[in-house]
C-alpha cells in the first residue's frame, strides 16, 4: 500500500488565514467548460463578480473567451489582466462610468430602455455590441436574495415593456435568473424566454444566458446541457449563445485555511478562529448557509462538538456548530471547503481583523503565496 500523502492545507508553508486555490482543480473545471463550448457551439466567459482571482487569469484565458464585468473596475481588471473579450452589465451606469467603459468593452447590456436611449449614440460610436437585459419572469433560484426574477425585481426589462419599443441597434438580449442551478433549470429558462420574447429573437445576433449554470458540480448533467443548447441553437440559428458562470469556474477548487486562537465555554465549547464570518465569509450570515469543514461532522456526530466563531466583536460573528474526532486546541487548523467563488470577492476589512492571504497550490504540488495583506491595505481603504 502506498503511503498516504499529507494534506497540503495543514502545511506550515501555508499561512493562516489564507485563501488557497488548487490550480489542478481549477483546470479540471475549465476543461469541462471547454468541452461544453466545443460540443454545444457556445462561448463561456468568466463572471468576475464570482471569481476575480486575477493571478489565475493566464490559465483561465487558455480555456474561456473572456470576462464579464459589473463595473468599471472589473472591466479594467478584465482588459488589463486577461485582455480577451470584455462584456459588461450593470443595473445602472453613470456618465463617468460610460466614458470609461466604451474604451474597455466589446459588449454592453443595459438594464432599462431609458439607459439604452441615454447612452445609445456613445456606445454605437465605439462599435460596441449593445444588448438589453430581459426579465423572463421565470423563477429558479432557491434563495430570495439571489432571485432576479422575484416579483418587484429591479433587474431586467419585462416583455410587456418592450411592446412598441424601438430596438433598432440592439443586437442581443441578456437573461440571468439562475443561481447554482442544474441543466434542467437552463432548459426551462430557455423555454420561458421563447414563450415571452419570441417575436424579438429573430432580429437579434446573440443571447447571453448569464450565470448560475453549475456545470462543474457533482451530478450536473453536462450532456443534457449540451443537448439543450444545441436544440435551442437549431431553433434560433441566428443567435450566438454566451454563458457567464462565476461559481462554476471556481467550484470546489479551493479553501479558506484558518486557525484556532482560543477556546471558551458558554453553554458548550466555542472555538474562536483567526477569521471572521462577517468579514471573510459574509454569505454564511447573509444567505445563510453552513460551510463544510474538512474532517468535521454535524453537532454530536463525533466525540467533540464546538461552535466555531469569528474574531470580530460582532456578537453574531458565528459560523456554525461542528463535531471533531479529537478535541481542538489552540493552533489547530480549521479548513473551510469551497471558499474561492463568491467568498474572496466579498471580503472586507471589518474590525481590522487580519485579512486572509491568497495563495495557489500549483499543479506540481508546490505552494505559491501570491498576496499577503498588511496595515497599509487596511489604511488605504479609509481616510
Amino acid at each position: 500500500m502506498s503511503k498516504q500523502q499529507p494534506d497540503p492545507m495543514y502545511s506550515p508553508d501555508i499561512p493562516s488565514p489564507c485563501f488557497v486555490c488548487e490550480e489542478s482543480k481549477l483546470e479540471q473545471n475549465l476543461q469541462l467548460m471547454q468541452r461544453v463550448q466545443q460540443q454545444a457551439g457556445v462561448d463561456i466567459i468568466l463572471a468576475l463578480k464570482g471569481f476575480s482571482m486575477w493571478s489565475t487569469f493566464d490559465l483561465v484565458g487558455q480555456y474561456l473567451q473572456g470576462c464579464t464585468a459589473s463595473s468599471v473596475w472589473e472591466a479594467k481588471l478584465a482588459r488589463y489582466e486577461m485582455d480577451k473579450e470584455v462584456h459588461a452589465y450593470s443595473p445602472a451606469y453613470k456618465q463617468a462610468d460610460m466614458d470609461e467603459l466604451v474604451q474597455l468593452v466589446n459588449h454592453i447590456s443595459f438594464n432599462s430602455l431609458t439607459q439604452w436611449q441615454r447612452y445609445k449614440d456613445q456606445v454605437l460610436s465605439h462599435n460596441i455590441s449593445a444588448g438589453l437585459r430581459i426579465n423572463p419572469e421565470h423563477r429558479e433560484a432557491e434563495t430570495e436574495l439571489y432571485d432576479p426574477s422575484a416579483p418587484g425585481s429591479r433587474l431586467g426589462v419585462l416583455a410587456k415593456d418592450l411592446e412598441n419599443a424601438d430596438l433598432t441597434d440592439i443586437e442581443g438580449f441578456h437573461v440571468h435568473n439562475l443561481c447554482e442551478c442544474d441543466s434542467f433549470a437552463t432548459e426551462r429558462t430557455l423555454l420561458a424566454v421563447e414563450k415571452r420574447f419570441a417575436k424579438w429573437l429573430p432580429n437579434l445576433k446573440w443571447l447571453n444566458l448569464g450565470g448560475g449554470h453549475l456545470m462543474t458540480s457533482k451530478g450536473y448533467d453536462v450532456e443534457h446541457l449540451i443537448t439543450t443548447l444545441k436544440a435551442f441553437k437549431s431553433r434560433h440559428p441566428n443567435l450566438h449563445i454566451i454563458m457567464e458562470p462565476g461559481s462554476a469556474v471556481a467550484w470546489q477548487v479551493g479553501t479558506l485555511v484558518s486557525e484556532v486562537v482560543d477556546i471558551v465555554q458558554n453553554d458548550g465549547k466555542i472555538a474562536i478562529l483567526d477569521i471572521s464570518a462577517t468579514g471573510h465569509m459574509p454569505d454564511v450570515l447573509e444567505m445563510p448557509y453552513r460551510p463544510a469543514v474538512r474532517h468535521a461532522g454535524l453537532p454530536n456526530e463525533t466525540a467533540h462538538t464546538y461552535k466555531l466563531g469569528g474574531n470580530s466583536c460582532l456578537a453574531g460573528d458565528v459560523i456554525d456548530t461542528y463535531s471533531f474526532q479529537q478535541p481542538l486546541k489552540v493552533g489547530d487548523r480549521i479548513v473551510f471547503e469551497d471558499m474561492i467563488h463568491y467568498t474572496m470577492v466579498k471580503t472586507t476589512f471589518f474590525n481590522g481583523v487580519e485579512h486572509p492571504s491568497i495563495g495557489i497550490i500549483r499543479k506540481n504540488g508546490e505552494f505559491d503565496l501570491i498576496k499577503q495583506f498588511h496595515f497599509e491595505d487596511f489604511k488605504s481603504k479609509l481616510s
